[in-house]
């Protein structure tokens, strides 16, 4: 089985366009002046999810942070960097790609996360903070995050939202459901409305992916 195509062509340019992702079937806009959020559910089957967390599970660590805060139960999940030469892989990229109308060049490889009971990813940005100690180091080459994308892969029992603090907007996991998001106002202006609480999970598991996009190509 293979990741099924994207639902047009993509115009593949430096930055997503709202109006090219509103356009696609099935797509809802978060309705916030403070951010730009967008809702596609079904986005993956559950076969092509089930796929997808069996190679997270395979090679999961422990996650990390940057500009580390001092809290060691910030960000308590596991993580994967997906491997790209893996051709189900490569064409899940590419439909994320068309999605959000970005050159693949200014994305970052895929990264999955595991959540187990108890785990979470306390409220956080995306974006590099511009005066953080490690600023330097993670957007030198490629500028700061522009856009993210998220996948749920399945549903925990009970638990593991996704919580956007600044907007008060709560949503829930569902198999296959993306959500994607501007983490700026406007260009070079990170946008704090973009905070965000990967909450615990209180029964079972949760799996996601995440595709990061850059402001300039990816190195």
């Amino acid at each position: 089985m293979t990741v099924q195509t994207a639902d047009r062509a993509a115009p593949a340019g430096t930055d997503a366009d709202p109006a090219w992702i509103a356009a696609h079937p099935r797509v809802q806009r978060v309705p916030s002046k403070e951010l730009t959020l967008f809702i596609r559910r079904n986005f993956l089957s559950t076969e092509e999810c089930v796929r997808v967390i069996e190679r997270i599970d395979a090679e999961r660590r422990p996650s990390t942070i940057a500009d580390d805060n001092g809290d060691g139960y910030f960000r308590t999940s596991e993580t994967c960097d997906l491997d790209h030469s893996d051709p189900f892989v490569a064409a899940l990229n590419a439909r994320l790609d068309a999605f959000a109308g970005i050159a693949t060049i200014h994305g970052e490889p895929i990264q999955g996360q595991r959540y187990a009971v108890g785990q979470e990813f306390k409220a956080h940005t995306d974006y590099f903070d511009p005066k953080g100690a490690d600023y330097a180091h993670y957007c030198s080459v490629a500028g700061n995050r522009t856009w993210t994308l998220m996948i749920y892969l399945n549903e925990p029992a009970a638990g593991g939202a996704t919580r956007f603090t600044k907007i008060g907007k709560t949503v829930q996991p569902e198999t296959g459901k993306l959500l994607a998001w501007n983490n700026r106002i406007a260009p070079g202006e990170p946008n704090p409305a973009s905070l965000h609480h990967g909450m615990k999970v209180r029964s079972g598991v949760k799996h996601v992916i995440t595709k990061w996009y850059r402001e300039r190509p990816w190195g």
